[in-house]
């Protein structure tokens, strides 16, 4: 898998395995204790998910987060 390096490839990947796992929006957010608008609007806009949420959905979707060194140069400029 790709590294991740924006919130929209989280977005992406989130919903990519939901696909590829053949679960509803509605079935994942009902587990993830959202509505299923919200869930979609977290698929959409992944900025707003809380550490709690993101790891309940890692956990429901059967992902991980692994954190690494990057290859590269670090980035001197940083937005928060």
């Amino acid at each position: 898998m790709n590294p991740i390096r924006t919130p929209a490839q989280i977005g992406t990947a989130f919903r990519s395995r939901r696909k590829h796992l053949k679960l509803s929006q509605a079935t994942v957010a009902s587990q993830l204790g959202v509505s299923q608008s919200r869930l979609s609007q977290l698929e959409s806009n992944p900025e707003v998910l809380t550490v709690a949420q993101m790891l309940t959905l890692m956990s429901i979707l059967g992902l991980q987060l692994n954190v690494d060194k990057s290859r590269g140069t670090p980035s001197t400029k940083v937005e928060w």
